[in-house]
């Protein structure tokens, strides 16, 4: 039996899986737990007062820097996958990546200026090695078991939205409630223990995601069916490192000239009657479609024609996520300032009810999982088990502190981050009820699956644009009930197990081998873009709500979902043809 042979990986397994996959699935947890939870706090930290401690910014400003920041957190990836891949493997990838989140969130807790943009920075990094190289090691882990992998990235989600849950739920708990700083460090002490507890298990894994070897020039070679090759010219290099280049400086210039308000600009120019930032970020644009037009004739008609569905894609893929991500900047800034949060009597004591029961349910079956860990690992990774359950003993902690302490209130004030938590919520509940679908004799093609998602997210725009309607133009304040934020998360989780689990399993199917890589950094480059986009779409909600009204930007949002969708399912017969039999 070969040394590295998945079959060594089942001797030690936890609910059927190998017990690696539950190191993964802790770690990343806390990961998606620091990440998430600073989220839920940021535009809140920004636009809230001086005198609740926060910086006071204009809306407008904390959306730009959101959106580039979450923009730049996609781009990294390309980074760090290209580091692990090449030069230190997917294991310290993750180490690197873990160690520099930590040391970003504990520059926030400071919240000077200099490290507040110390730990955005830190963290950027950090999320670009750490988050393309968990799935790596699943994938190796799993290569000769094709059949259980399925199961295992269920499993592997399932830790991600439990991260993502318990940290918007307690991280937002606390940073809306005793302080931001508190808030900020506490997300840093979880990746903390993440990254020990991942250190002192790594030898769980074998020999996966060590330092890469030299490659060998075989692997150049074509596979039986593949097409030829079609290296990059010097003049494509160039066009690609013009075009990111150009891109990445507008990403980062667009908050700094808008908060420095103007002071600090590099595109204070005008050229062919448009403003600087405009020219320099459609210029990035008209070069990367260039880029597009030289290389794809150079393809054989299969690649060219299942490259092209791939791009139909990831372009609806912009759209979607610009629009779903509105969750943490103008959603969240419409659940603090124009929701009704203040529970009275029944409705009070109904919300401390369900308020609890979603934070102990959760957290029991997690430790129930930890605890059958313990059984198969203890004795050989005592360090990392210890790391583990000191850091459950804290989150127990924090949570029975926070049922009790809201227990004790005669009223029920519903935090504003709190609707976070009901995405993660949503998915758990409602994956399995996907899974069953897709795997069905109903399952639709890959073009009825966005129309649905991007119309799903449009019902769900369209029940907060319904909800918003009452809020008078340019009004500050307001008392909106919470049942349209709530439909809001329920329609657009929906619309996300439309959509994101399908979008890299494409890419897969769609592309040759050896040019996986390159479409997922195209991918990436899509999602990216919808997250700064994401941003855009929050500044213009300020100057739509002054001028139209609230409602009319929901509308607006509402109308470019449901219009995309019908647009990808009318598109269905032309997607069909070009990918030539994959389904």
């Amino acid at each position: 039996m070969a040394e590295n042979s998945t079959n060594q990986f089942f001797k030690s397994t936890v609910l059927g899986h190998p017990s690696g996959l539950f190191v993964l699935f802790f770690t990343e947890m806390w990961e998606r737990f620091s990440y998430y939870g600073m989220r839920a706090l940021l535009v809140m930290f920004f636009t809230a007062s001086l005198m609740d401690g926060g910086w006071g910014w204009p809306r407008e400003h904390a959306f730009a820097i959101f959106g580039t920041y979450t923009s730049l957190v996609y781009l990294s990836t390309l980074l760090g996958g290209y580091f692990a891949d090449k030069k230190i493997g997917f294991r310290y990838a993750v180490v690197v990546g873990a160690l520099l989140m930590t040391l970003g969130h504990a520059s926030m807790a400071l919240e000077s200026t200099f490290f507040i943009y110390l730990g955005l920075t830190l963290l950027v990094f950090g999320s670009g090695f750490f988050k393309p190289n968990m799935t790596s090691i699943i994938s190796e882990m799993y290569k000769d078991r094709p059949e259980k992998k399925d199961g295992a990235y269920t499993i592997f989600y399932m830790g991600v939205n439990a991260g993502a849950f318990l940290g918007i739920l307690l991280c937002g708990y606390i940073g809306e409630t005793v302080g931001w700083r508190w808030g900020f460090g506490l997300a840093g002490i979880f990746m903390f223990f993440g990254l020990l507890q991942f250190w002192y298990a790594q030898d769980i894994f074998g020999k996966i995601g060590l330092k890469p070897e030299k490659e060998n020039e075989s692997i150049n070679e074509l596979k039986e069916g593949e097409p030829k090759l079609n290296p990059f010219t010097k003049v494509q290099l160039s066009l690609i490192v013009i075009a990111a280049a150009l891109g990445l400086a507008w990403i980062l210039n667009d908050p700094v000239a808008k908060i420095s308000e103007g002071a600090y600009n590099l595109f204070d120019f005008t050229l062919f009657g448009l403003d600087g930032s405009t020219f320099i970020i459609l210029s990035a644009l008209i070069l990367f479609i260039v880029l597009l037009v030289i290389r794809l004739p150079k393809y054989d008609k299969i690649t060219r024609d299942r490259m092209l569905a791939v791009m139909f894609f990831a372009f609806i893929t912009i759209f979607f996520w610009a629009i779903f991500e509105q969750a943490p900047s103008s959603l969240t800034i419409f659940a603090r300032d124009y929701t009704q949060r203040v529970l009275e009597g029944n409705s009070a004591l109904t919300f401390k009810i369900v308020n609890s029961l979603m934070t102990l349910i959760p957290l029991a079956i997690i430790t129930r999982v930890l605890w059958l860990l313990f059984k198969q690992t203890f004795s050989k990774y005592a360090k990392s088990n210890i790391f583990l359950a000191t850091s459950f003993v804290i989150i127990w902690a924090i949570a029975i502190w926070m049922l009790y302490t809201e227990f004790m209130k005669d009223i029920a004030e519903v935090p504003a981050s709190w609707f976070g938590i009901l995405n993660s919520l949503f998915i758990i509940a409602f994956a399995p009820l996907f899974s069953k679908w897709w795997e069905s004799k109903y399952n639709p093609n890959a073009n009825m699956k966005y129309a649905i998602g991007m119309v799903l997210l449009g019902i769900g725009m369209a029940c907060v644009a319904i909800g918003s309607s009452s809020i008078p133009i340019g009004a500050k304040t307001a008392s909106v009930s919470m049942i349209w934020l709530i439909l809001v998360y329920f329609f657009h989780t929906m619309g996300e197990l439309c959509v994101s689990p399908v979008a890299l399993s494409y890419v897969s199917k769609l592309v040759p081998g050896r040019m996986i890589a390159m479409m997922f950094g195209v991918w990436y480059l899509a999602v990216a873009i919808g997250m700064k986009l994401a941003g855009v779409f929050g500044e213009a909600s300020e100057s739509i709500a002054k001028t139209e009204g609230l409602s009319h930007f929901f509308w607006l949002l509402t109308v470019v979902a449901v219009g995309l969708g019908v647009f990808s399912a009318l598109m269905y017969p032309v997607i069909k043809k070009l990918m030539h039999g994959v389904r």
